[in-house]
Order: C-alpha cells, then sequence, then structure tokens
C-alpha cells in the first residue's frame, strides 16, 4: 500500500461535524466513563483535536465519522488513565443514581472495529483476505492456502505485510496503539 499524494483538505467546519456526530460522540463517551461531565470534556477535546488537525484530514483515508470516533477512543483511553492515575479527580454519580449510565464495553469493540474495518478497507485485497480468514476467522494457514491454491509461506508472508500495510492504515488515520 503506497502513500497518497494528499490535496490540501479544506478546513473543517467544526459546527457542521458537530452537529453531525456531537451527540453520538457523546453518548460514546458516557457509556466509556460513567460520568456526564467527563464524557462533556472527551467530545470538547475531540473537536479540539479534529480543529487542530483537520489539515491532516483526508475524506480519502477515512470517512469524517471514522476519523471522529478514532479521536474520541484515543481521548477516552487518555481519560481513563488519568482517572486510573489520580481517582480523586472524577467526579463520581451517586452510588443509588439508577439514571447513571453502565460502562459499556460492547461500545469501545464497536468502535474499534469502524475503525479496523476502515484500515483494512486501505490495504490490498490479497492481504485483506490473508488477515481476515486467518486471524479474524481463526483459520489454519494450511487450510487457507489449500483453498487459494497457494504455498503456506505465502499465507504467512501475506499475513505479515498484510498487517503491516494495516498498522501503516491505523497510522494514517490518526488511530493510537
Amino acid at each position: 500500500m503506497g502513500r497518497h499524494a494528499r490535496t490540501p483538505a479544506a478546513p473543517l467546519d467544526v459546527q457542521a461535524a458537530y452537529a453531525a456526530h456531537g451527540p453520538e460522540l457523546y453518548r460514546f463517551a458516557l457509556r466509556q466513563l460513567g460520568d456526564g461531565g467527563a464524557a462533556q470534556d472527551v467530545v470538547q477535546e475531540v473537536f479540539l483535536r479534529a480543529w487542530r488537525a483537520s489539515g491532516s484530514y483526508d475524506p480519502q483515508l477515512a470517512s469524517l465519522r471514522t476519523w471522529l470516533f478514532a479521536i474520541a477512543r484515543n481521548v477516552v483511553v487518555d481519560e481513563a488513565r488519568r482517572f486510573a492515575v489520580r481517582p480523586w479527580q472524577r467526579q463520581l454519580t451517586d452510588v443509588g443514581d439508577s439514571d447513571a449510565p453502565a460502562v459499556d464495553a460492547d461500545d469501545a469493540r464497536l468502535v474499534d472495529a469502524w475503525v479496523v474495518e476502515e484500515a483494512l478497507r486501505r490495504i490490498s485485497e490479497e492481504h485483506r483476505s490473508a488477515i481476515v480468514q486467518t486471524h479474524l476467522r481463526g483459520r489454519p494457514y494450511a487450510e487457507v492456502a489449500a483453498e487459494l491454491g497457494v504455498p503456506v509461506g505465502t499465507v504467512r508472508s501475506r499475513v505479515f505485510y498484510g498487517l503491516k500495510a494495516l498498522r501503516l492504515a491505523l497510522d494514517e488515520m490518526g488511530v493510537e496503539p
């Protein structure tokens, strides 16, 4: 997978982006952190980072929604780490508050899946197929090789180089490990 020549990006219309994706980003952050104030801080930080990095946003690499959720994932991880190190900074909701949302790990997995799916679209079909069959579907290399009519070493090579290309695609999308 080669790098594309980037064309100058139009400035990010933060107001339109917020109107389109802000509430969904807030719900994601709220479910992850379980704290409305922290979720608002996450959304604010997402749009601040997006505004600062708008020159690097390339709609050919990812949809605006995917890009914003990748940023949100990183900000939520940062917030969770900050709370783990300094738990006294977190304003906890009342224990008896039945309206307090539960932290949902499924949301984090869903966002991760969107991001990985987007990154997989950016690598070659041969690499994508090898990764999907061996890593995501858990099929043995020999079985995949027999199905494709190639040596096992070729499948291993496609997986190895496909994972490198996938890492590069995730880097280009601004996703931190």
